[in-house]
């Protein structure tokens, strides 16, 4: 059933469409922190970070999609790229579907955490706010001069194209029986290399916009952590950034980007031990799965761009440390390594939007046969899968690490196996039946 109170914004736009594009440099200057701190600081920049995004103009405010080659955007730092991105182009935060890309020698920002790590003398140990706000500006004056020159649309289309030999999930299943998580983005085992790839999604599915039969922009999405290797200071934005810049290379009249789906649980493990020479390998099996998706694209006539918005109330845990007392004692702890304390700020932080009483958006775009969804944090793969089984007749393009504040989000299978337990989850068990029933009002609109 319909329940119009549950939802943030129910709105439809009508044609005439018009498109504008735009990207901005975001690279993190030498010495800020990766990865929230937790792996070494930027040492080099291997290959520039981007924000891309496209604003859909119609007949009601502007839809804005924006992807972030960012490890993660939480909480206050999150509200402000969608406010800042709203006013300029005219519209409203809940109508930016913003997300981070998740590349790990990229930046975690989160003013309020980093607020409360320099109380305690610990600045820019998680990000440098300053730069971060000035990124924003960036972008927003990006996008100002993009809104200068729209391009017409007439059509969108859904293209779907398989990737293989890049994913799998985290979850293997040793031989003596136990259940192990422990298959992470470059898995040097052979025996667990060997393992079945377990629960995926293997389809990349590429959102595209058209004028007539000249195409405007790709958005593409997958779900994969998107890292071949890191941790040693190489700001990258991986082999997901190789094969959006190739894909951007061949194409140039085609605004390309890519959005990493949900991927809490999926890694390139199985087909990655970490070798640098495998960088190039994975990206041209990105590459590959964007140009099928691409040769595989039906394109229907844009007559509606309906968007719907479910509040999302995650309980944050209390337990493992993460409880308000603990966090704070942690926080405050000169003895623990700054890395915890980062962690404990970012616990700390999520509670406070909790207590606000400000729910996480789940926001969808219904173009009729094809739809957009943004769901929060390290979603699990299922929740994808979920949505798209909710939508047979519509293509899914399933952005994850929209409001990165809850950190992992575990199905019910993986809270049971203790997942919550791990240090970058910050919610309790009991995820999954909340996020069904937002992609309920979601995906199918009631």
């Amino acid at each position: 059933m319909f329940v119009p109170s549950l939802l943030a914004a129910v709105c439809v736009l009508s044609a005439p469409y018009q498109l504008a594009t735009f990207r901005e440099d975001v690279t993190i200057p030498l010495g800020h922190a990766c990865m929230g701190g937790g792996v070494s600081p930027a040492t080099e920049v291997v290959d520039p970070l981007y924000a891309h995004g496209v604003v859909l103009l119609g007949a009601e405010k502007p839809l804005v999609f924006a992807t972030v080659d960012w490890c993660e955007i939480r909480n206050d730092a999150y509200d402000h790229w969608r406010t800042a991105l709203a006013e300029a182009a005219g519209t409203t935060p809940e109508r930016v579907l913003l997300a981070s890309v998740h590349q790990h020698d990229a930046p975690v920002v989160d003013y309020e955490a980093q607020r409360l790590l320099d109380a305690v003398g610990l600045e820019k140990s998680l990000c440098d706010v300053p730069f971060a706000r000035q990124c924003v500006d960036r972008v927003v004056a990006a996008m100002k001069e993009a809104l200068k020159t729209p391009q017409p649309v007439t059509h969108y289309g859904i293209g779907i194209g398989k990737v293989e030999g890049v994913t799998s999930n985290r979850r293997i299943v040793l031989p003596d029986g136990t259940v192990s998580y422990g298959r992470g983005s470059a898995t040097k085992d052979p025996a667990l290399q060997a393992l079945p790839e377990g629960i995926i999604d293997p389809y990349l599915k590429t959102l595209s916009f058209w004028d007539g039969d000249t195409p405007l922009a790709a958005l593409s999405a997958y779900s994969t952590h998107p890292m071949s290797y890191y941790g040693k200071g190489g700001v990258s934005a991986d082999f997901v950034g190789m094969a959006r810049a190739r894909r951007q290379a061949e194409l140039p009249e085609v605004f390309q980007m890519y959005f990493t789906g949900c991927s809490g649980d999926t890694t390139a493990g199985k087909f990655n031990d970490g070798d640098p020479a495998n960088r190039p390998v994975l990206a041209d099996k990105m590459y590959q799965g964007m140009v099928k998706a691409w040769e595989n694209t039906q394109r229907y006539p844009l007559e509606q761009a309906t968007l719907r918005v479910a509040p999302l109330n995650l309980v944050p845990k209390s337990f493992g440390g993460y409880s308000e007392a603990d966090a704070r004692a942690t926080l405050a702890d000169a003895s623990v390594k700054t890395f915890t304390r980062n962690l404990a700020a970012m616990a700390l932080s999520y509670r406070k939007r909790v207590d606000a009483g400000q729910p996480i958006d789940v926001p969808v775009v219904d173009f009729g046969k094809a739809k957009f969804l943004i769901l929060p944090g390290e979603s699990f793969v299922q929740y994808q899968i979920t949505a798209q089984g909710m939508s047979p007749d519509a293509p899914v393009v399933t952005a994850g690490f929209g409001e990165c504040a809850p950190g992992y989000i575990p199905t019910a299978i993986a809270s049971a196996e203790g997942y919550n337990d791990e240090s970058w989850c910050w919610v309790e068990p009991g995820a999954e039946p909340l996020i069904t029933d937002a992609l309920a009002l979601t995906v199918l609109g009631k």
